[in-house]
């Protein structure tokens, strides 16, 4: 697409090029000021398709360590200098036009054969290429070649007002060359408007007209996002750059807001491709929290271990109670000092009147060394097991027994069959209180951990 971009700039050169030779060589001859006001828009454009060139060719580079968003805007800066020729070159036509009118300074125009054929040459060129730079300039988003597009749009009606000037003086009106010259130059100053607006809108970052609302819709579909807080976007060249900010929930862990985050990516690769996006979320609390949702954000944001929380509302006042597991090896003051940390931002967030009991244990090592029991010993705590089952009235086929000796002792894990219609709650407390009687029995036994699986 580069390359076409490319082509179709230097066809343009070559057809402007043409044009100035061809109607500055019958302007001069003519006398005709509306041939030589054109003769001039055709040099400027000329100049303008050279530029256009250079910046197409630029344009294309990608973004480096000095311009990290591309080099889309030369473009911008091309199509701004071409603009300011072309007011120029229509206050000089203006200017003369002016004084042959005001002043009455008529000038012989001879409008002969030639004249005629060069005008209407230029029609014909300026409709086939203009046809060739919108198409392409649709299709690359180049600024540049739709400058160029709009320039040799707007020649084709200069070029019929010169027409219909050289058409009048062959009728034997004299001023109507004159008119035509500043027909041509009134067109010129619009199309210069019209091209100096939008690329000025291009070099101060405005925001394409409709694509906030077309990014908030677009992103706020995706499920998962709350809310689109922020949106920005501005054009470089043929690439749009969006940076968007959107709410999602706090109570998600990390890796459910970075699927989030990918979808919003995925979705506008498939509705707005091309377009280079940014995404950063923003965690918020939404109304449906409950206070055990509040409570478990507040443990993970300080990075602590918090499990058994329990929440009652008591004579209208509010009772947190949980268990924290830090580091064993933590002093109990430095213990205590992160408990009372965790119960002031309980605090803060549920209200200070709430009352927030913290029960400390150590935390489990994570890496601890151990090895496996004999097989003696495993069968004899798989009999104790069978043995103590009975009393809890609902534990069954105790299976799957392991025991691991370690450093400080020995860690027991087990699995049991229980009615698959109990609560969790009861379930939970039963096999509780197994684990306990199993320790009772056999000190040696620093933890036990149960596994409780519903009856076939």
């Amino acid at each position: 697409m580069q390359s076409e971009k490319e082509k179709v700039a230097l066809t343009s050169m070559a057809a402007s090029l043409a044009m100035t030779i061809a109607k500055g060589a019958v302007g001069i001859s003519t006398g005709s000021l509306a041939l030589l006001s054109e003769a001039g828009h055709s040099l400027i454009d000329f100049g303008a398709t050279v530029m256009t060139y250079a910046a197409v060719r630029v344009s294309g580079k990608p973004a480096d360590e000095e311009h990290h968003y591309g080099h889309g805007k030369i473009e911008s800066v091309t199509a701004l200098a071409e603009t300011a020729l072309l007011f120029i070159l229509s206050g000089i036509v203006i200017w003369e036009a002016v004084k042959r009118l005001v002043w009455h300074e008529p000038h012989v125009v001879d409008a002969n054969i030639w004249a005629f054929a060069v005008i209407i040459g230029s029609i014909v060129i300026d409709f086939f290429r203009a046809r060739a730079l919108t198409r392409i300039a649709k299709a690359t988003g180049s600024e540049a070649l739709e400058a160029d597009a709009l320039h040799f749009s707007s020649d084709l009606w200069a070029s019929l007002a010169v027409l219909i000037g050289l058409g009048g003086v062959s009728l034997g009106i004299w001023w109507a060359d004159t008119v035509a010259a500043f027909a041509v130059a009134v067109l010129v100053l619009v199309a210069g408007w019209r091209l100096g607006r939008r690329t000025i809108d291009t070099l101060t970052d405005t925001a394409p007209a409709g694509s906030a609302d077309k990014i908030r819709k677009i992103a706020g579909a995706v499920a998962g996002v709350v809310a689109v807080e922020q949106v920005r976007t501005r054009a470089v060249g043929t690439q749009n750059f969006i940076d968007l900010v959107v709410a999602v929930s706090r109570t998600l862990p990390l890796d459910r807001v970075n699927e989030i985050r990918g979808d919003v990516e995925t979705t506008f690769k498939r509705d707005m491709p091309g377009a280079e996006l940014t995404v950063t979320t923003h965690p918020v609390a939404l109304s449906d929290e409950t206070v055990m949702d509040r409570i478990m954000v507040i443990a993970r944001n300080r990075a602590l271990a918090v499990h058994h929380v329990t929440v009652h509302q008591l004579r209208g006042k509010l009772a947190v109670a949980l268990d924290l597991e830090v580091d064993g090896r933590l002093s109990l003051q430095e213990a205590h000092d992160l408990a009372d940390g965790l119960e002031s931002a309980i605090a803060s967030e549920l209200g200070l009147d709430v009352e927030v009991e913290t029960h400390i244990e150590p935390l489990q090592p994570q890496e601890a060394s151990g090895r496996e029991a004999s097989p003696e010993r495993v069968q004899a705590v798989q009999i104790a097991l069978a043995e103590l089952a009975p009393e809890t009235k609902i534990i069954r086929d105790v299976h799957n027994v392991r025991v691991r000796e370690t450093d400080e002792g020995e860690i027991v894990n087990f699995h049991c069959r229980v009615d698959p219609h109990l609560t969790v709650h009861t379930a939970h407390e039963k096999v509780d209180a197994l684990e306990r009687a199993l320790r009772a029995r056999s000190p040696s036994i620093k933890r036990v951990i149960g596994h409780t699986e519903p009856m076939r």
